[in-house]
């Protein structure tokens, strides 16, 4: 009888303690202030805002990278760079510019590299970053000239914009789940916090959908 009385509290406090480690509303996540236009509406979408130029963006790629391997066929992953203000523009417009010139997935990590690892580009710095996007990614100087500039990049700076402004984000790196939820490093107390606060967000929407189909 004791044994069995021993056994029920420690259940009793594993599910008290599993509960209580749940992220709160408010806390490590919040609703986004203004709900954001998802891309794909019939998966789950994961939109990260993010920096070149900040080294918390820096440390969460390796993580962040091993974590969107292993997302489920229903969960969608896209990278937005983050456009509060003109001193973020041109890693904005660099990050834009690879993606039409079909450089981005190569030169990602090597941007993120030059800029907190051998400190060799300042992220304030378009015309050095469009120098850099030319030598690295061995493109035409003009092609990448014209990719700068662009009326489509001028768009999508727009819309980048737009969304930094409905997501309430005060900081960098920040995940947007489902176009309606916020969490981030800062939020959720570290950058392996965040993404498991975006895993409970994402699997309550996943359950939330299922509901609804009833």
């Amino acid at each position: 009888m004791k044994k069995m009385l021993l056994s029920l509290m420690f259940w009793a406090g594993l599910t008290a303690s599993s509960a209580w480690a749940d992220p709160q509303m408010g806390e490590q996540f919040d609703q986004v202030a203004q709900q954001i236009t998802t891309d794909q509406p019939a998966k789950i979408e994961v939109l990260e805002l993010f920096w070149y130029g900040c080294p918390h963006c820096f440390h969460m790629e390796q993580p962040l990278d091993a974590w969107v391997k292993k997302l489920p066929a229903d969960v969608y992953f896209k990278r937005m760079p983050a456009l509060p203000n003109a001193n973020w523009a041109p890693m904005a417009k660099t990050f834009f510019a690879m993606q039409e010139l079909g450089v981005l997935d190569k030169l990602h990590s090597q941007l993120f590299d030059a800029i907190h690892k051998t400190k060799t580009l300042n992220p304030a710095d378009e015309a050095a970053a469009m120098d850099w996007v030319i030598k690295q990614g061995g493109l035409d100087k003009i092609k990448v000239e014209k990719a700068f500039k662009s009326f489509a990049i001028n768009m999508q700076m727009n819309k980048a914009m737009q969304t930094f402004r409905a997501s309430g984000a005060t900081g960098v790196p920040a995940l947007i789940i489902d176009g309606k939820y916020i969490t981030g490093s800062s939020m959720a107390g570290g950058n392996e916090a965040a993404l498991q606060t975006a895993d409970f967000i994402i699997n309550n929407v996943r359950k939330d959908r299922a509901a609804k189909k009833k």
